[in-house]
């Protein structure tokens, strides 16, 4: 495990270090400003802060477990073997510094620099928002001497601190009831707290992470311990996709230097596309920042100048881009600084100018070693990037080509788009409808003021298993792009969308998920701005028509279609007739504006993406061409599937 001025860390950890900022305002009242949404997001996003806590004892040296456990009533109980918060009193309020830190809204050791040189999550502002957020919230407190134990109702607390016991043990355990009151729902996902709390045990190599769920008979329960740290995070990454590595070993890099680090674990694989995650105090920046651009700019020096010194890239051609010399890498980049400047409140992109140049030197400088030392493993990821290079050149060409064409044509939008009157982009919308006869109905049942119409027909590229320069001048994508007006790739330019809402619109059998599936993939991979604005929507066309008489009603659900036929035949006596819609094309046009599109009553699915990474390895499982990672999904979702025709 990396420590940071490990040294100067004070290990007296106690209630003068526990400075406070401000008092706890409304939390209750504006619960989105501090963790975002009272949804599933904010919810486990609880845990996080809670975790974030045990995780800053780590970075000090002071914790190598942590227990997570989900108790029947989706209670949360948070265990480490830290110092534990300190218990003493805290000189400006005069009360125990425990009940600072869950009382006090930014009360926390990594304010003043003594308690923590390194530190995550919010620490401080985190337990007081989530002992505000919580029905109850009880914390025990182990420090080698006496065990201490309150109790908090909705933030406040039910009485003083008391001392409960003797112990040689040392640790805090927090246990915490989410308020439904404030929140939307309160069932804890076992899955999405195992992602997070992976990412943790793979960033502090060597701490032990032990989640449990346990409010069914059968408890869940899965270790995590990495000694290999991020390496054995880039290891997991592919493993889990199915991915073939182009060498054997993780490349491993890391420096030190004025009191921060920076740790690259980096391996490519045969794939096309880049992953790359970064991390700066173990806070995923999902925006990037100064680390990845420092990153970025010294791996693209280093591949030219080595390519150069070896007469790999002749003289008078051009240099490889940064897109080159990244096809096929999965890298993770993780560094950890005393006084880390986050860009907005969220956290996501790191701001701090002289990680860039730590980042920057210490990759040139230690993987241009690398390269020297491993010659073959040198040549296989350049010859890659040579080739990424002559298919990007191809796509340029083809790209100048399908520009050329479009000038010269009199109409430069698709032959077959129905376009809307509105050109306020904020008020419209595209429907990319599958099939001739369901755009035909489309066409003749829209809203021609803001709905435009453009069918899809035959089979489309699947762009996981295709290089750039076979996507563009594609012919069943070309029309998509044309008709969007901003462009793909690095020519993508969102100020240029022409919708406001692009709206898929398939049949609801395994024809249609699998055209939604494609179209999905080619707007996360080439125009992924669309989905992370939320752009992009699915249709959501009824699968049964019910009818007695005059009466119509549409069900969405095999549930829903009981339902109507309970509705319209009470008795019993079969006079409600079921048809089961098998494609978009049998429905007439007033039937599919009525279901399907008009805005007052229709049901859209809105597509976000809140996981990057987790998006990119579905897409990658289920539209590359390895066959068993795909069993072994299917294998493990089977039961999450509805409306299967068979």
């Amino acid at each position: 495990m990396t420590l940071v001025d490990n040294k100067e860390v004070n290990e007296s950890y106690d209630g003068n270090q526990i400075q406070v900022l401000e008092g706890l305002e409304a939390v209750r009242k504006r619960p989105g400003m501090y963790i975002g949404s009272t949804g599933s997001r904010g919810l486990h996003h609880l845990v996080y802060e809670i975790v974030d806590n045990s995780i800053d004892e780590v970075l000090a040296g002071f914790c190598n477990e942590i227990k997570v456990d989900i108790l029947p009533g989706n209670i949360i109980k948070v265990c480490d073997n830290g110092r534990g918060i300190p218990v003493g009193i805290q000189p400006k309020l005069g009360i125990p510094a425990v009940t600072v830190v869950f009382t006090v809204l930014h009360a926390g050791g990594k304010f003043g620099g003594g308690g923590y040189k390194v530190s995550g999550g919010l620490h401080g502002v985190g337990a007081s928002v989530v002992n505000a957020l919580s029905e109850w919230l009880e914390v025990e407190v182990c420090d080698g001497e006496h065990r201490y134990y309150q109790r908090f109702e909705k933030g406040k607390a039910c009485g003083d601190l008391e001392t409960v016991g003797d112990t040689t043990e040392r640790g805090t355990q927090v246990a915490f009831k989410p308020d439904s009151e404030i929140f939307e729902e309160v069932n804890y996902d076992y899955d999405i707290l195992i992602t997070r709390l992976r990412e943790e045990a793979f960033l502090n190599a060597g701490v032990k992470i032990i989640l449990s769920d346990l409010r069914e008979e059968e408890p869940r329960v899965t270790e995590m311990h990495y000694e290999g740290g991020i390496s054995s995070f880039v290891e997991y990454i592919h493993k889990k996709k199915g991915l073939e590595c182009l060498h054997n070993d993780v490349i491993h890099i890391k420096s030190d230097a004025e009191g921060s680090s920076a740790e690259i674990a980096m391996q490519y694989n045969d794939s096309y596309n880049e992953l790359i995650l970064s991390f700066a105090n173990n806070v995923n920046t999902t925006e990037g920042g100064t680390h990845e651009v420092g990153f970025k700019t010294a791996l693209t020096r280093v591949m030219n100048d080595y390519a150069k010194k070896y007469n790999l890239i002749k003289e008078g051609e051009k240099n490889l881009s940064g897109e080159d010399v990244r096809e096929g890498l999965t890298a993770v980049i993780s560094v950890k600084l005393t006084d880390a400047q986050f860009e907005g409140q969220t956290k996501t992109k790191l701001g701090n100018t002289e990680i860039r140049s730590l980042v920057d030197s210490m990759v040139y400088e230690k993987l241009t070693n690398y390269l020297e030392e491993n010659p073959t493993v040198a040549r296989t990821i350049i010859e890659k990037s040579i080739t990424a290079s002559r298919a990007r050149e191809a796509a340029r060409k083809a790209r100048e080509l399908t520009r050329r064409k479009s000038a010269l044509e009199t109409a430069s939008l698709p032959g077959k788009l129905a376009d809307c009157r509105e050109k306020d982009a904020t008020k419209t919308e595209l429907y990319i409808v599958e099939g001739d006869s369901a755009g035909g109905s489309a066409k003749m049942g829209r809203d021609s003021n803001i709905q435009a119409i453009l069918p899809l027909w035959g089979k489309m590229l699947n762009v996981e298993k295709a290089r750039l320069d076979k996507v563009y001048g594609n012919e069943k994508l070309t029309p998509i792009v044309t008709a969007l007006g901003c462009g793909l790739g690095e020519d993508f330019n969102i100020e240029k969308l022409r919708y406001g809402k692009v709206i898929i619109m398939a049949d609801a059998d395994v024809d249609g998920s699998h055209i939604r599936t494609l179209l999905l993939t080619f707007f996360f991979r080439y125009m992924r701005p669309l989905v992370e604005q939320g752009h992009i929507y699915i249709a959501q066309p009824p699968l049964f028509k019910i009818t007695r008489g005059k009466q119509v009603r549409y069900a969405f659900t095999p549930q829903d279609r009981d339902r109507y036929t309970r509705e319209l035949d009470p008795e019993g006596t079969g006079k409600a007739e079921v048809y089961r819609y098998k494609g978009l094309g049998e429905m007439d046009p007033e039937q599919l504006w009525e279901t399907t599109m008009n805005p007052e009553d229709r049901t859209i699915l809105r597509v976000e993406l809140e996981d990057a990474m987790k998006a990119d390895e579905i897409f990658t499982i289920l539209m590359g061409d390895k066959v068993q990672p795909r069993r072994e999904f299917i294998e493990e979702n089977a039961k999450y599937a509805e409306n299967i025709d068979i």
